[in-house]
């Protein structure tokens, strides 16, 4: 207050406003005093389980993927994210993570994956049995 421009006719100066824009980082997403990053992931991985390397602000840390991982489940990696305004506290980073489904795949990929398809056709999971359930309802 009072450090801006001086008034008209000699009156009292105004108020500064500073203002601050933040670029966007290709990588980290803020959210608060948090980071957001959104991680690929194999179906493999999501399935099986995984250890992978994250990126944070200061180099790469390990996550721990637990089987069974679902496409937008979010792991939270305490005091990677950005320090707190307010004192002395550091954010969180928060990795989502998105399925990646290749493009291409190569024969034996196919094989493999037609093999599982086989094998997803004989027993459904619990989310898609209520899915299943709820269209027979309505078609049914």
């Amino acid at each position: 207050a009072g450090e801006g421009e001086p008034g008209a006719l000699g009156g009292p100066r105004g108020d500064l406003f500073v203002v601050v824009e933040v670029e966007d980082h290709p990588l980290f997403e803020r959210d608060g005093d948090a980071l957001v990053c959104e991680m690929p992931i194999t179906y493999s991985q999501a399935a099986l389980g995984a250890r992978i390397d994250v990126p944070t602000l200061s180099g790469a840390a390990e996550l721990e993927i637990p089987p069974g991982t679902q496409p937008g489940d979010v792991f939270r990696l305490r005091g990677l994210g950005m320090p707190s305004v307010h004192g002395h506290d550091q954010g969180h980073l928060l990795i989502r993570v998105a399925l990646e489904v290749p493009r291409k795949v190569s024969t034996r990929q196919r094989e493999l994956l037609e093999e599982l398809a086989g094998l997803d056709a004989e027993s459904a999971t619990p989310r898609r049995k209520s899915f299943l359930e709820k269209v027979k309802t309505l078609f049914g």
